[in-house]
C-alpha cells in the first residue's frame, strides 16, 4: 500500500478523525498526520501528546500548515498526501499552496473528491538541459528562449569549438513528427517561411520563430491540452528530445507552451510569469507549483500601462515569500528588426496589446530610425488583420515589420508579397528594469546553464 501522510484539523471531533484514519488504512499505509490548526475539539494541556493518543500515529505540528507539510514529507517520505481537513482551518487558496508544495516534491495529493498527481518527467536528454516554462500564454517564453539560447551559444563558442545549443519547442500548432530547422545554416526569411506555409505547415510556429530570429537549431514538437500542473494531454516532446540527442548538442533548451510544461526532466528550469497577470495566477493556484520547481523567475511585462509599479512590487514580494532563495528578474520586451530599417516608413504587426502602441512605436523610431505609419496588434485575429491592410496608412508603407506569431506568415507575409512590399521579421529583446540591472539576464542565463551542467554531471 502507498505510504500516506494525512492532513487533519482540530475543528473535527477527534473520534471522527480517528475513524477516518482507520478507514484510510484500508487503502494506504498511514505513517503520520499533519495537524493544520484548530483546537476547539481537542482537550488537554499537551496538544502533541494528546493528538498522538487520540489519532494513533505520529502527528506533526508547526508554525504554519506549509512548514508542517514540508517537515512531514522530509521525515516520512510519503507517496501521497491525503487531505481530510476542511474550512475554516484551510481555505481554497491555502489548499492550492499545499498542493503545489507536495507536487513540487513529487508527492501526490488527494482529497475526498479530487486528486493531483505530479507530472511524470522521464529523463531523456543526453546533454545538460534547461526548460523555460510559463504561467500563461503570451508572457514571453519564446522571446526568452531565443535570448537564452543565443546568449549561451555565444558564450560557449569561445570555450568549446563545436558548442551547440538546440531548442526543443512544443506548440499547439507544431508538427505531427518532430522536425529539425537548421537556424545556423539555412536562410530563414519571409520567402522561405512562405514556402513552408504554402505546403500546409504552420510556419509561424515557435520552432520556426526560434530558428529564424535566434539563429540556433530547433526541434519542433506539438502538444494538446494542459493540466493544472502543466502536463500536456498528448505531446511528441519525448520523441523530440531523442531527435535533439542525435544532434549531439552541448545544451538543450526545452520551451514550454502556454502554461504547459515540457513533459521531460531537465537539469534546470526558469519560470516566466507576467507582472500584468493577477497575482493569484503567479503565486496562487498552481502558479505556485511552477515557481517552486524553478531555479529562477523572470517577471515580464513589468511596465505601465500593463502593470503599475505597485503590481510589480506586489508580485516580487509574493515570489520572495514563496521562493525566497530563487532569483526574480523583472523585464520588459522591446522590438528589434532583423534588418536595417533606418529611414523606412513601416507597418508593424505584433501580438502586443494596443496599450503598448506608443511605447513600442517610439522605441522603433528612436532606436532604429524608421517611421511607423501603421501599428497593428492583431496578429492573432485574421479577420481584423486583413482589414488592417485596407487602412489608408498602408499606402505609404515601404516595409512590413512583423513578429513571427499566429498569422504572421499566412496572412501578413502573403498580403505583403501580393502588394510587393518587403517583409522584415522582428524579435522581442528582453530588457531588464529596476531593481534588475543591465546584464543581469545574460548572467542569469549563464547561471542556469552552469546549474544544468553541474546537475547533469552529478546524475551520470
Amino acid at each position: 500500500m502507498p505510504r500516506a501522510v494525512v492532513l487533519i484539523d482540530g475543528e473535527h471531533y477527534p473520534p471522527v478523525v480517528a475513524e477516518a484514519l482507520v478507514s484510510l488504512g484500508r487503502e494506504y499505509e498511514v505513517v503520520a498526520a499533519v495537524f493544520l490548526g484548530g483546537t476547539e475539539k481537542i482537550k488537554g494541556d499537551d496538544l502533541q501528546e494528546e493528538a498522538e493518543r487520540l489519532y494513533g500515529v505520529p502527528v506533526v505540528f508547526g508554525p504554519s500548515p506549509t512548514v508542517s507539510l514540508l517537515e512531514a514529507i522530509e521525515r516520512f517520505a510519503p507517496a501521497v498526501i491525503v487531505d481530510v481537513s476542511d474550512e475554516p482551518v484551510v481555505g481554497y487558496a491555502e489548499r492550492f499552496r499545499l498542493i503545489s508544495h507536495a507536487l513540487s516534491r513529487s508527492v501526490s495529493y488527494a482529497g475526498s473528491d479530487f486528486r493531483f498527481e505530479p507530472p511524470e518527467l522521464p529523463r531523456i536528454a543526453c546533454a545538460p538541459s534547461l526548460s523555460i516554462i510559463g504561467t500563461a500564454k503570451r508572457v514571453g517564453k519564446t522571446a526568452l528562449s531565443g535570448f537564452v539560447a543565443r546568449t549561451l551559444q555565444s558564450q560557449r563558442r569561445g570555450r568549446q569549438q563545436a558548442a551547440r545549443v538546440v531548442i526543443v519547442a512544443m506548440g499547439r500548432g507544431g508538427p505531427s513528427e518532430p522536425e529539425v530547422i537548421d537556424g545556423l545554416g539555412v536562410e530563414l526569411g519571409a520567402s522561405e517561411l512562405l514556402q513552408w506555409s504554402r505546403q500546409g505547415r504552420h510556419a509561424a510556429s515557435d520552432h520556426f520563430e526560434d530558428a529564424a530570429l535566434s539563429r540556433v537549431t530547433t526541434v519542433g514538437c506539438r502538444r494538446c491540452g494542459g493540466g493544472l500542473a502543466g502536463r500536456p494531454f498528448v505531446s511528441n516532446v519525448a520523441a523530440g528530445a531523442e531527435v535533439a540527442n542525435s544532434l549531439k548538442p552541448d545544451l538543450i533548451v526545452f520551451e514550454g507552451s502556454g502554461a504547459a510544461i515540457p513533459p521531460v526532466a531537465t537539469d534546470s528550469r526558469v519560470c516566466v510569469a507576467g507582472a500584468h497577470q493577477p497575482l493569484d495566477y503567479v503565486t496562487g493556484y498552481l502558479g505556485s507549483y511552477r515557481a517552486l520547481i524553478s531555479d529562477a523567475v523572470v517577471l515580464t511585462m513589468a511596465e505601465e500601462p500593463l502593470a503599475g509599479s505597485g503590481n510589480v512590487k506586489e508580485a516580487m514580494r509574493g515570489l520572495a515569500e514563496l521562493v525566497p532563495e530563487v532569483p526574480v528578474l523583472p523585464v520588459v520586451f522591446r522590438p528589434r528588426p532583423m534588418d536595417e530599417v533606418s529611414g523606412k516608413k513601416v507597418a508593424f504587426f505584433c501580438t502586443a496589446p494596443r496599450a503598448l502602441e506608443e511605447v513600442l512605436t517610439s522605441h522603433l523610431e528612436a532606436e532604429h530610425g524608421c517611421r511607423v505609419k501603421l501599428f497593428s496588434p492583431n496578429l492573432s485575429n485574421r479577420r481584423v488583420l486583413r482589414e488592417d491592410f485596407g487602412r489608408p496608412e498602408m499606402a505609404e508603407v515601404e516595409l512590413v515589420l512583423t513578429e513571427i506569431k499566429a498569422a504572421a506568415i499566412d496572412v501578413v507575409a502573403e498580403e505583403a508579397e501580393r502588394r510587393g512590399i518587403p517583409v522584415s521579421f522582428v524579435d522581442n529583446d528582453p530588457v531588464e528594469v529596476a531593481p534588475a540591472k543591465a546584464g543581469d539576464l545574460e548572467a542569469l542565463s549563464a547561471y542556469l546553464a552552469d546549474v544544468a551542467r553541474e546537475r547533469f554531471t552529478e546524475s551520470r
